[in-house]
């Protein structure tokens, strides 16, 4: 049996501000946005991922305290390009640092989103040739 991660929850604490860092700076695509119940999720996806982040008020969203989500990783082939684009949406980002020289995985920086959330990018040049989920 196959078991596929698709959906991580984010804690945050305005909706509105989360949905327009993760879509308008970092280029995520908004799933859904919507009222359940008197609750709002709202669903974003990387390009190229099979696993979104989820958004909103829902009372088991609330169980972490925004900002307390660290290591959250999104893996690009070109990291030059990706840290590039993220410094010209304004998006406050680390420099890069090599952590294993001799291999394709070893380089990475770091951002945090409104709320304190940290996030990784990791270059996996690799994923040019052979992305995890395939192109159509």
């Amino acid at each position: 049996m196959d078991w596929t991660l698709e959906v991580a929850v984010v804690p945050v604490g305005d909706i509105d501000r989360a949905v327009s860092f993760y879509r308008d700076q970092l280029g995520f695509d908004l799933d859904h946005d919507q009222v359940i119940g008197g609750h709002r999720i709202a669903q974003l996806t990387p390009r190229g991922s099979g696993c979104s982040i989820a958004v909103g008020d829902l009372p088991a969203m609330r169980l972490m305290e925004p900002g307390t989500l660290k290591g959250l990783q999104l893996v690009v082939p070109d990291i030059e390009r990706a840290h590039r684009e993220l410094v010209e949406r304004d998006v406050a980002v680390s420099d890069i640092t090599v952590l294993a020289p001799d291999r394709d995985g070893g380089r990475f920086f770091w951002f945090d989103d409104p709320d304190g959330n940290g996030w990784a990018v990791q270059e996996i040049k690799a994923r040019a040739e052979r992305p995890l989920i395939p192109r159509s």
